[in-house]
């Protein structure tokens, strides 16, 4: 039979006591962590749903601003910008957006897998950008290039194309694109540099403020440089080309 130890059996009673301690911090801990869990699942469920109600919203109600419109304005003192739609903007200025910038607009789902192939192939050098991410960075991100602004745009993007038809999103792309140091939208770009409205362009007017699109700042569909004119021949011929084998179908009533 074993001895009995007072000192064993003081050290035996103490570890118990603080096995006892130790079981409710380590079950206070579990609740915190699973507290945690389900909070941060509740937030991010809140901010898809938030993101979806303002898509949803703005397939229907025109908007008033957009982050970088309301940048330039706070450093310009002011943009024009008249919201217009799409019925009192000439289909040719349409068209040639969608040719100049996305030419398989109607066919895809908001990426362009076959630029973004080429442009892989190009080493980069070759903009892969959809008329559909252009939408969503100009709209609810911000400019310049940045890797968490397309991680966003690549996820926003297959969202918008399932919520908006493909004409909204080319009405509100028109509307809202820069064609000029403090100018916004296709009819303050018509009346700023033809003196007419949107509904009233002509093919080759359409086509210079189609070719000014990536460069707003550096080009000019008043005073075309040779670049811009030989830019805004092609996009005519675009424009009539996706006339013509109906890719310009799913934006055109």
């Amino acid at each position: 039979m074993r001895a009995y130890c007072p000192a064993m059996a003081r050290r035996a009673a103490k570890s118990k006591k603080r096995g006892r301690r130790a079981a409710p911090r380590a079950q206070g801990l579990r609740r915190g962590l699973q507290r945690l869990r389900v909070w941060l699942l509740r937030s991010i469920l809140g901010l898809v749903l938030l993101v979806l109600a303002v898509m949803l919203l703005g397939r229907f109600v025109a908007p008033v601003t957009t982050p970088y419109m309301f940048m330039e304005s706070r450093a310009l003192g002011g943009v024009a910008y008249e919201w217009v739609p799409l019925a009192r903007i000439a289909p040719v200025m349409a068209r040639s957006a969608v040719a100049a910038e996305d030419a398989n607009f109607c066919t895809h789902w908001g990426f362009d897998m076959e630029a973004i192939r080429d442009a892989i192939e190009d080493g980069g050098t070759r903009g892969a950008s959809t008329l559909s991410q252009q939408t969503v960075k100009n709209l609810y991100l911000w400019h310049g290039r940045n890797y968490l602004r397309k991680a966003l745009e690549a996820v926003i993007t297959p969202a918008l194309e399932a919520i908006w038809p493909k004409a909204r999103i080319v009405e509100v792309y028109l509307n809202i694109a820069e064609f000029d140091a403090g100018v916004f939208g296709v009819e303050a770009a018509a009346r700023h540099y033809f003196g007419v409205a949107a509904q009233d362009l002509s093919a080759v007017q359409a086509a210079r403020l189609a070719a000014i699109l990536p460069d707003p700042k550096g080009r000019s569909a008043a005073r075309p440089s040779d670049f811009v004119r030989r830019r805004a021949a092609s996009i005519m011929d675009g424009a009539e080309t996706i006339r013509r084998d109906g890719r310009a179908a799913c934006f055109e009533s």
